[in-house]
């Protein structure tokens, strides 16, 4: 168990998450006809929580967490406009918000298998996993949902 080990893993978890949060607010402005508009500015300011936790346990440990996401997220929220865009509508953005959720749930779940990682650091990786599977099963269940219904 080593600090530098938690903080890396703390801070590749912190990267992620800010990019959960850009992608809930990114589609809480583009959800059609605010349909589904609070629930990802409520998820947006949950993930902004997480951020937070992450990056509180990261400093503890002496890191220097994260403020910006990735460019690889970018893309993704430019993908999710191209298929809403082609007609995909709010539900071309739950699919796209679900494949983010899953990539997001893997990485956290990676952490929390990680024989290296230090009790205290998995407490607060344990605790903000909650919010994960909170946004992953949601958004799975209202994609299901919207599929159905087409």
């Amino acid at each position: 168990m080593s600090t530098n080990h938690d903080v890396s893993k703390l801070d590749d978890l912190i990267v992620t998450t800010i990019d959960s949060a850009r992608g809930y607010e990114h589609s809480a402005k583009h959800a059609d006809a605010g349909r589904f508009q609070q629930f990802f500015a409520d998820m947006a300011e949950e993930r902004r929580r997480v951020v937070e936790a992450l990056s509180q346990k990261s400093r503890e440990l002496g890191g220097t967490p994260a403020e910006y996401g990735s460019t690889a997220a970018t893309i993704h929220r430019r993908v999710e406009d191209l298929r809403r865009v082609l007609g995909g509508g709010d539900g071309a953005i739950l699919s796209e918000i679900e494949r983010g959720e899953d990539y997001l749930k893997e990485e956290f779940d990676r952490v929390l298998n990680d024989e290296r990682m230090s009790t205290g650091a998995l407490g607060v990786v344990r605790e903000c996993y909650t919010s994960v599977l909170k946004g992953h099963d949601t958004t799975r269940k209202l994609r299901d949902l919207m599929q159905a219904a087409e």
